[in-house]
């Protein structure tokens, strides 16, 4: 199930961020899994100014962000503070 929104480009500690206006488990009825060693969310295909790429979605905060890596920002030709419109799908097992 693809869903869209606008947000703002957020840097992070590590890559930049999309604040997620949704809860994931909600919207997609499925349990965050284990991404890498102390982190859950969900792995997704995203969409952000027509480049595709895969990403994940994470919870910080009792809010949600899907993570852009810096080549990703790069490729799609955005800067932090940037609006954007984003799809996203969630990538079921």
């Amino acid at each position: 199930m693809k869903r869209t929104f606008s947000a703002e480009l957020l840097a992070g500690h590590k890559d930049a961020a999309l604040e997620v206006p949704f809860d994931p488990s909600e919207v997609w009825r499925a349990e965050a899994t284990s991404l890498w060693k102390g982190r859950r969310g969900y792995e997704v295909t995203a969409i952000v100014n027509g480049v595709s790429f895969e990403s994940c979605i994470v919870p910080r905060q009792k809010k949600f962000f899907m993570l852009v890596s810096a080549d990703v920002i790069k490729e799609i030709g955005i800067e932090i503070e940037d609006t954007v419109k984003a799809a996203v799908e969630f990538i079921a097992d």
